[in-house]
């Protein structure tokens, strides 16, 4: 017999609201009859895109997190706007952070992000046939861009160096992808 998991949700209060997320204080009905509480962030969910190029080379961003208080090498990302289709999104950061015109895009993975805490779903795409041109990072976005060989990036990920999630993920699943393709 498979056991209910359900948490039913009593109330709900909007304790912060912010240009990005709103934070939620939850009480909720427990499967077993007790209540709990639950914060949760909401986020209007993001795309990252895995760009790799014909010299099998991976397009990174390196760019300072402030959460982290670190610098880290990262794949392009982006939030969506309100009601954006996550492509086109997807369309817009890459060509913002990384100067990058892609044609075809395929989509790797659909993830939650931190699901303990947060509703942010991410779209992971891979593009291979694209233009390089200039960048037009926002305003407050200070970046670099790196030209990384797919099999170092692995090696970067195996050795700490590349400690982004959806970078990883992207990154281990792009190349999957075009092992599988190639055959």
């Amino acid at each position: 017999m498979e056991e209910k998991l359900y948490e039913e949700k009593i109330s709900s209060k909007k304790i912060f609201k912010g240009e990005i997320l709103s934070l939620y204080f939850d009480k909720v009905k427990l499967p077993n009859g007790k209540t709990a509480t639950r914060e949760k962030v909401e986020h209007p969910g993001a795309v990252a895109v895995v760009p790799i190029n014909k010299k099998r080379q991976v397009i990174l961003i390196k760019q300072y997190r402030y959460p982290v208080e670190k610098d880290l090498i990262e794949i392009p990302a982006g939030k969506l706007d309100r009601s954006e289709p996550p492509l086109e999104c997807a369309k817009r950061e890459l060509k913002e952070e990384a100067g990058i015109s892609g044609k075809n895009f395929d989509l790797l993975a659909t993830i939650y992000t931190s699901p303990g805490f947060s509703n942010e779903l991410m779209y992971i795409y891979l593009v291979t046939d694209f233009l390089e041109e200039e960048n037009n990072p926002d305003h407050d976005e200070f970046l670099q861009i790196l030209k990384i060989d797919l099999n170092e990036c692995i090696k970067m990920i195996e050795e700490g160096a590349i400690c982004d999630a959806k970078s990883i993920i992207g990154i281990l699943m792009a190349k999957d992808h075009l092992s599988k393709n190639t055959r």
